[in-house]
């Protein structure tokens, strides 16, 4: 079970949100795994990275930087506070929204220890003087500090002691090349298939004292869309269900019981996800239909439902992003139990719209 604790707004509601909030936080700091034993899944980062840890221990030398990519939730923060761990090392952890001058790099990298760990979440938001500073520090131990303005300014080498950079981000192609070619290993996270999903809700389950049966966490991890921190979540608002309706034992009845009432159904979609696709086809007869549009129909923000709602319908073969508009597959009938309308000559549907999948 692996998270972290990067994303968009820490105060959206919905219980499928990727990004930690503050319960989140205080619940994963006691179930995070200690080392690369107990990490589950992302089974080849693992193995690649236990591979340079060990390495660098038998040199007595401070580990490559490392990069990690991935969707919110997958476990990259957890993997950085292993790295320490492994390293035997102290840990720092900032981000890249919090740096937004070179002189804020300056600071957290001049009071560093040797073989310290940084982690640096959302890396690829920090600022482009900090950047630069930072391609330096990485590559040579040194920073150059600038004192005075103008023509009296004076550029004064400092020089830091080796350090691990450890940087996380969710959109790895933001970052500039010069930057991302100074990691000496690149792990991309990706999402965990359901049995990973099981053995995660177990082991949460032990560490919780909550008794579940392995039909409870199969029907958990087949609405978790393929997160851990979605999986931890809906385990403990099961758990409360259990707890309150029940004797306390999540079984696949209870599970899927607590989920109805939470409005999280069997693919993990949740009241926005649906609403998004109910407007789509019973409005739109299934598109093409714009983002403002839909979003006006769903009463949400264009940003709501295109950063919150389209990636998971997009990567669930539900919703598609077309040239002309948002469209749905037939999987997204399917999935609601409706019917697509009748096409006619030339492909376009009873709603008057050309379909997607043609005549």
């Amino acid at each position: 079970m692996n998270w972290d604790e990067t994303g968009a707004d820490a105060t959206d509601p919905r219980l499928v949100d990727s990004v930690a909030d503050g319960e989140d936080q205080a619940v994963e700091a006691a179930l995070r795994p200690k080392d690369l034993e107990e990490f589950v899944g992302q089974e080849k980062v693992r193995e690649q990275l236990d591979l340079v840890l060990r390495a660098a221990r038998a040199r007595g030398a401070t580990a490559d930087h490392v990069l990690l990519s991935g969707a919110p939730g997958l476990g990259k923060t957890t993997l950085s506070m292993i790295i320490a761990a492994e390293m035997g090392a102290p840990i720092r952890i900032t981000s890249g929204p919090a740096i937004q001058h070179a002189g804020d790099l300056a600071a957290i990298l001049s009071s560093l220890q040797e073989g310290e760990v940084l982690f640096l979440d959302e890396i690829h938001r920090m600022s482009r003087p900090a950047e630069e500073m930072l391609y330096m520090a990485m590559e040579d131990f040194r920073v150059d500090v600038i004192v005075g303005k103008g023509p009296g300014a004076t550029a004064i080498p400092l020089e830091l002691p080796p350090f691990t950079l450890v940087g996380a981000t969710t959109r790895a192609g933001l970052l500039p090349p010069p930057l991302r070619d100074r990691f000496g290993f690149t792990g991309h996270m990706e999402f965990y298939e359901p049995a990973e999903l099981e053995r995660v809700i177990h082991r949460s389950a032990r560490l919780l004292d909550v008794e579940i049966d392995l039909a409870g966490a199969a029907e958990i991890a087949g609405r978790s869309r393929g997160t851990p921190r979605i999986a931890n979540r809906l385990l403990r608002r099961v758990r409360d269900y259990a707890q309150v309706k029940a004797d306390g034992v999540i079984t696949r009845e209870i599970a899927a019981a607590a989920l109805r009432v939470y409005e999280v159904d069997a693919r993990g979609l949740d009241r926005l996800d649906r609403a998004v696709l109910q407007a789509l086809l019973k409005l739109f007869g299934g598109g093409p239909v714009g983002l403002s549009t839909l979003a006006v129909a769903v009463g949400e923000e264009r940003e709501t439902v295109e950063e919150v709602a389209e990636p998971f319908l997009v990567r669930e073969g539900l919703l598609a992003r077309t040239p002309r508009g948002r469209v749905a597959t037939p999987a997204a009938w399917a999935h609601l139990g409706l019917v697509p309308p009748q096409q006619g000559p030339g492909g376009v549907s009873g709603s008057g719209q050309q379909g997607l999948f043609g005549p």
